[in-house]
């Protein structure tokens, strides 16, 4: 199982909008707003790495208004 942090920043006026789409994915176990920096935050979970990047190129990318991801992968000790 992969572990993501996704940091995302979108286009003024659209968090609501991007915030709605993504909170209905499986894939994604927890979303928040944020001030500062980022948009949102989202804790992304996926079957490999391979699918986390998908998620994060293919879908989160591909919603209209998102401008920019910062993903911040889980590790194990």
């Amino acid at each position: 199982m992969a572990v993501g942090f996704v940091l995302i920043n979108v286009a003024p006026g659209s968090e609501k909008k991007v915030f709605d789409t993504m909170i209905k994915w499986d894939e994604i176990q927890e979303l928040h707003p944020l001030f500062g920096d980022y948009d949102l935050i989202a804790k992304v979970q996926a079957p490999d790495y391979e699918a986390l990047s998908d998620i994060v190129v293919n879908k989160i990318r591909a919603i209209k208004g998102v401008t920019e991801t910062k993903t911040l992968t889980g590790a194990k000790f």
